[in-house]
């Protein structure tokens, strides 16, 4: 690794854009200067400018940025919100099928759970390769028109695998099904092609990797879409404020260079590789700028913080996000880290030293270098049955911050959905693997 020059030594190095990425000094600016409008002038000004200006422009760019036409996004306060307004209007009945997998996200699964138990249609989550890619075989061998509905993550909050989001468009396009993908943590860092993928509904949110405010996002709603909810409409209970509007907007003006990412993500992973007691969490063949990883002998929130004191932000990522996959025993918590487009090989070389310096002393007890998959055989979700299904044998359901532990199977709750992930109080649905037999490795 490249010594790194002393003068960049007190700079803070930002790798958590996954979890909120770094405005542009532009749209910090248009934020700053429209919310300061609307508190000495009041929010009629704001809106009237949004909708005379900002929208038109913001239209078009969102439609040049999910390949989608231009006037079939609407603005949401984030992916998630958008998922929970749209999807119970659906009219799922009885015979129908959900397809989700186990990358699913828990306010997601939360909306599909509620939706299956409404509707007493089945939930069934698709079952991984063993190397953790989702089974398209599978997929081709049992689609049929009783699958009402698809939803896939483009890439999951916990790791960095890349689902082959086209690929499943291509099995789905010739039956009934309606395909929702998340793509928060996919978009401004990957292409994402809404009309490529065959989606009917794609969503994501503006403060990732878009590096917009927060409470901003949106959704792209296919014709079908929108005929299947014409009944109930397609407005949003919740919309963004005019500032952050604003601010999106200026985000998405500032061009992107796409090359650097992918390289500095590599360096990372390697830096992750080559420590000793650490374990990369990467399913799959095809990764992106996202390396999730766990250490033997030091905690995730601990080494966390140890890392952003050596001035290197990164990001916590726990099971209860994706509650349906958990790679090996006991994954409770794992450290995530995330390169962005303006990140340097300056910014790689400086986490590599911090990881090092935190982990001094450490790393005494060899452990995996990567874990690969989890949930190589499909599992049905039971209306009724109070219970996301584990997606493999072995593991056990338990619910995050219960007093009764692993004695009392948690469910995601039907009612209500979730907010984001940061509220880490919620009781939410986590797997993990069950002790193993006595006697046995």
């Amino acid at each position: 690794m490249n010594a790194i020059p002393h003068g960049d030594r007190g700079r803070r190095v930002h790798l958590d854009t996954a979890g909120l990425g770094r405005m542009p000094a532009a749209a910090r600016a248009q934020l700053t200067e429209w919310t300061r409008h609307e508190d000495r002038h009041g929010p009629y000004e704001v809106d009237e400018h949004v909708h005379h200006v900002v929208r038109p422009e913001l239209d078009a760019r969102l439609a040049a940025l999910l390949g989608a036409p231009a006037g079939d996004t609407v603005l949401a306060t984030g992916a998630a919100d958008a998922f929970a307004a749209l999807v119970p209007r659906l009219a799922l009945g009885p015979g129908d099928r959900i397809w989700t997998t186990p990358y699913e996200g828990v306010a997601n699964l939360t909306v599909l759970t509620a939706l299956r138990d409404r509707a007493r249609c089945r939930l069934e989550v698709v079952p991984l390769r063993p190397d953790g890619d989702l089974d398209l075989e599978w997929m081709a061998a049992h689609i049929d028109d009783d699958v009402a509905l698809v939803s896939v993550a483009h890439v999951p909050a916990g790791c960095g695998i890349v689902t082959p989001v086209e690929d499943i468009g291509r099995i789905l396009a010739p039956h009934r099904c309606l395909y929702a993908v998340d793509a928060s943590y996919a978009v401004g860092q990957l292409p994402v092609d809404a009309g490529r993928i065959g989606c009917q509904l794609l969503t994501g949110d503006g403060w990732r990797f878009l590096r917009g405010p927060e409470s901003v996002g949106f959704a792209y709603l296919a014709p079908e879409l929108r005929q299947a909810l014409a009944p109930h409409g397609t407005g949003l209970p919740a919309l963004p404020e005019g500032a952050s509007v604003v601010a999106l907007n200026a985000a998405l003006a500032v061009p992107q260079d796409a090359g650097p990412a992918g390289g500095l993500a590599a360096v990372v992973r390697t830096a992750v590789q080559e420590t000793p007691g650490a374990e990369l969490i990467a399913p799959g063949r095809v990764q992106c700028g996202i390396v999730t990883f766990r250490h033997a002998e030091m905690p995730a929130g601990l080494l966390r913080r140890a890392l952003a004191a050596r001035g290197v932000v990164v990001g916590k990522t726990v099971a209860q996000q994706t509650p349906l996959y958990s790679p090996g025993r006991k994954a409770t918590a794992a450290v995530r880290v995330s390169v962005h487009h303006d990140n340097s090989a300056w910014d790689a070389a400086r986490f590599a030293e911090a990881l090092r310096q935190a982990l001094a002393g450490r790393g005494r007890h060899a452990v995996p270098r990567a874990v690969r998959a989890a949930a190589p055989a499909p599992a049905a979700v039971a209306a009724g049955s109070g219970a996301v299904a584990a997606p493999a044998a072995g593991l056990r359901a338990v619910c995050a911050g219960s007093a009764a532990g692993a004695g009392a199977a948690g469910a995601v709750p039907a009612a209500g959905v979730p907010r984001p992930w940061r509220t880490a109080g919620r009781r939410h649905l986590a797997l993990v693997s069950a002790p193993a037999p006595h006697g046995t490795a």
